[in-house]
């Protein structure tokens, strides 16, 4: 006899769910499906509705309407699904006459995953202070301590909501390192909700983009972006490719033409293309997400 395997129940399940508040709608009749074991990117403009979004699946609010799940049950003052959910916001805030080593005992006696030893190697990796009091540290040291939380937790449902501002580029990268060797060895969901898109471009698997309250792309990364180039040559040549497609961007000065193009090209095209003048090349994740959030422009020099 065949035995099929079932596909794993999601770390997610959102349907039709909207909040408003007051006569203001932050989220409009929305629905996404978050899987285990995966690295999703939260991306969209300011007041987009993403931070509503991580409020209400940590449990943090409720929806107005609408059904939410997390980890199978609703996530609004159920202790069985928040002690499996580590929410790590950039504006963490932490008793103040506390020191580093108290904020990360509490952090121990809270989360069911979390490991002392890797969060001595970040601190160490980080060179944070284990003795000093969190009103003494830094806005950066500060974003460290939530960075060092968030990994060290190693939470089932894990999201980082824009923690590492204050680091500098160095520290940085060194989270966005140590969160995928570690990811590797301990997978988890884990869900990155941040500006600087580039940077963690190559991190993600699953894009989500929210724009006014509603999301507009809910795809896998590489999908997304093979979907997408950007076709610079003569005008009547790129406008030949892009007929029939979406022209998320387009940029002329004089005869020539430079314009994202939703579309893909096969290899014969690409051929003809590069016989006509046309070279094409990737669309980087952040000019994909400014394009699709920005609508289509057009820019004559």
């Amino acid at each position: 006899m065949t035995v099929t395997a079932l596909d794993p129940e999601p770390i997610v399940s959102v349907r039709g769910m909207s909040k408003r508040f007051g006569d203001v709608t932050a989220l409009d009749d929305i629905s996404l499906t978050i899987e285990p074991d995966k690295i999703y990117g939260l991306l969209g403009r300011n007041g987009a509705g993403k931070t509503t979004l991580m409020q209400i699946l940590t449990g943090q609010d409720t929806q107005t309407s609408g059904d939410v799940t997390v980890l199978g049950d609703t996530p609004f003052e159920n202790a069985r699904v928040l002690r499996n959910i580590c929410f790590i916001k950039e504006s963490q805030t932490y008793v103040d006459d506390l020191r580093v080593k108290h904020v990360l005992t509490a952090a121990g006696h809270l989360m069911p995953c979390w490991d002392r030893d890797f969060a001595d190697r970040l601190l160490d990796d980080f060179q944070l202070p284990l003795g000093r009091k969190v009103k003494k540290l830094s806005r950066g040291m500060k974003s460290t301590l939530g960075v060092i939380i968030g990994l060290a937790a190693r939470a089932p449902l894990t999201l980082f909501d824009e923690p590492y501002l204050g680091l500098d580029a160095v520290a940085r990268h060194l989270f966005y390192d140590r969160l995928l060797a570690d990811y590797a060895e301990h997978p988890r969901t884990i869900v990155l909700s941040t500006h600087l898109i580039d940077e963690v471009s190559n991190l993600l698997e699953h894009v989500i983009v929210v724009d006014r309250g509603r999301i507009i792309v809910d795809d896998d990364a590489d999908e997304l972006r093979s979907r997408a180039v950007v076709a610079t040559g003569p005008a009547e040549a790129v406008d030949a490719f892009a007929a029939g497609a979406r022209v998320l961007h387009r940029e002329s000065l004089g005869s020539q033409v430079r314009a994202t193009v939703q579309r893909s090209a096969t290899e014969p095209e690409r051929a003809g293309l590069r016989a006509a003048g046309v070279e094409l090349e990737p669309v980087s994740m952040q000019d994909l997400v400014i394009a699709t959030t920005t609508g289509a422009r057009e820019i004559t020099a």
